[in-house]
């Protein structure tokens, strides 16, 4: 299972990457615990200058608009 936080300040694009996110690990039969961080301390902890951004497993691996659906592929199967 993979932990996946989505940070942002509650924009269209940090929705759409959740609900995108959500999509991807429903149609590739991946749990994922899901989590939407919109604390400013939460986003700078982790170093993001850039929203959404997305985290799996502890690892920053977005920043910046909204990922492509192959990128969500690549980090729900590594």
């Amino acid at each position: 299972m993979k932990d996946i936080k989505v940070q942002g300040i509650g924009c269209a694009n940090c929705k759409n990457t959740v609900a995108l996110i959500e999509q991807v690990a429903n149609a590739k039969g991946i749990q994922v615990t899901l989590q939407k961080l919109e604390e400013p301390q939460d986003i700078i902890a982790y170093g993001l200058m850039r929203t959404p951004g997305v985290v799996v497993d502890g690892k920053v691996v977005h920043a910046g608009g909204i990922p492509s659906r192959e990128s969500i592929e690549g980090w729900l199967v590594d």
